[in-house]
């Protein structure tokens, strides 16, 4: 019998079986699936559903313990093209965002090559959603864990209106500790929107039509409803702009008791905005609107905060600011201190708000970046997503 044979039978023997998952619990996940290798009983005490949870649950209370430290301003997730390599790979990588305003890349992924007709749409948790543009195979949605290279795919329903639109979210059901897709079904003036929910817990999809009486509408024939990317995950619930024959507002979708409601629009008709078009994101911990319009210089934005969740008349017009990049950019919403990240000729680039200072981030060729306040890694899909 060879010396680690015997030293990890002997450890096997001096060890309960809980003190080992304990211990194992407490590994990050690259140490976790190396000790996959050292016995069939290891390997079948990491794989367990039950293991699996109580690993997420400890990274996540230990992820949003550091996010109170304050020591950075958050990470920045971004995909690119390594030239290095032959054929060049795209990459995912994730970044610290120094206080410097500097970056210090922290790891990095390589996207599975049948990822290339997809994008990302989603983020939460250390877990990816990706999904095509091609309205033929839009309903082909991908879930993936970069740290453990492990993704699951999913079928929903394929679209038979090419006018139809369709908007997807990612989010986490804090209540049932389990992963939640939404995807979102309009059709233009057409009828009653749609909507698709997928847990991972039970691997499977449902169907809900979303009508007046489930957003507790106060209009009267409230009529069909436009619903338009991104879906923004936040507070507990994912949120994208919609649209009826009579108004605008957010669609809320609360993800523990799987709820619509109606959040009421900022008062932008208080300042007409010639030609505008709007934009849903996060500021600093709340939920913002875009709105861009044209002005005599170029097109001025003027961003809206709601300072108090669900509470429309806490909507704010936090900013105006001057896009003179926007027609030859790229938005990608705010990092978490909330400087505004665009891709311009310069590349990306952060933009203070209240100083107007620019920041070139030294990143190069990135075609999608996200900001997160966790970073962390999980062993989510381990067990086939069960």
């Amino acid at each position: 019998m060879s010396q680690t044979t015997t030293t990890t039978t002997t450890v096997r023997e001096l060890l309960p079986e809980d003190v080992v998952e304990d211990i194992l619990g407490h590994l990050p996940v690259k140490s976790s699936t190396r000790f996959r290798g050292v016995s069939k009983s290891c390997d079948s005490i990491i794989t367990d559903t039950t293991f699996i949870t109580r690993h997420f649950k400890l990274n996540l209370n230990q992820s949003e313990s550091l996010i109170s430290t304050n020591t950075h301003s958050g990470y920045l997730l971004y995909t690119t093209k390594d030239e290095n390599s032959s054929p060049s790979s795209k990459q995912l990588c994730t970044a610290v965002c120094n206080n410097d305003r500097t970056l210090t890349q922290v790891s990095s992924f390589e996207i599975p090559a049948f990822f290339d007709e997809c994008k990302i749409i989603g983020f939460c948790n250390g877990l990816l959603c990706l999904a095509s543009d091609e309205k033929e195979l839009c309903h082909i949605i991908y879930l993936w864990n970069p740290s453990i290279r492990m993704f699951k795919k999913l079928l929903a329903t394929p679209l038979t209106d090419e006018d139809t639109i369709s908007v997807i979210g990612l989010a986490y059901n804090s209540q049932n500790n389990d992963f939640k897709i939404l995807r979102l079904l309009s059709v233009f003036l057409g009828t009653e929107a749609e909507a698709e929910i997928y847990s991972l817990s039970t691997d499977s999809w449902r169907k809900v039509v979303i009508s007046m009486e489930i957003l507790g509408g106060y209009e009267p024939n409230f009529g069909t409803i436009d619903i338009y990317p991104p879906c923004i995950f936040f507070n507990g619930a994912l949120h994208s702009v919609a649209a009826s024959s009579h108004h605008v507002f957010i669609l809320s979708f609360n993800v523990n008791d799987e709820s619509f409601r109606e959040i009421k629009w900022p008062p932008t008709f208080l300042y007409c905005v010639p030609g505008y078009f709007t934009e849903l994101a996060l500021f600093k911990g709340s939920l913002a609107v875009f709105i861009y319009g044209n002005n005599h210089q170029g097109v001025l934005c003027h961003i809206w905060v709601m300072e108090e969740y669900g509470v429309a008349e806490s909507w704010t017009r936090k900013y105006m600011v001057q896009m003179d990049w926007f027609w030859d950019g790229h938005f990608f919403g705010f990092a978490d201190n909330g400087e505004l990240l665009i891709k311009n000729a310069l590349g990306l680039v952060s933009i203070d708000l209240e100083s107007q200072n620019r920041n070139i981030l030294a990143i190069e060729g990135a075609d999608w970046v996200g900001s997160t306040t966790n970073s962390m890694e999980s062993l989510i899909l381990l067990d086939g997503g069960k």
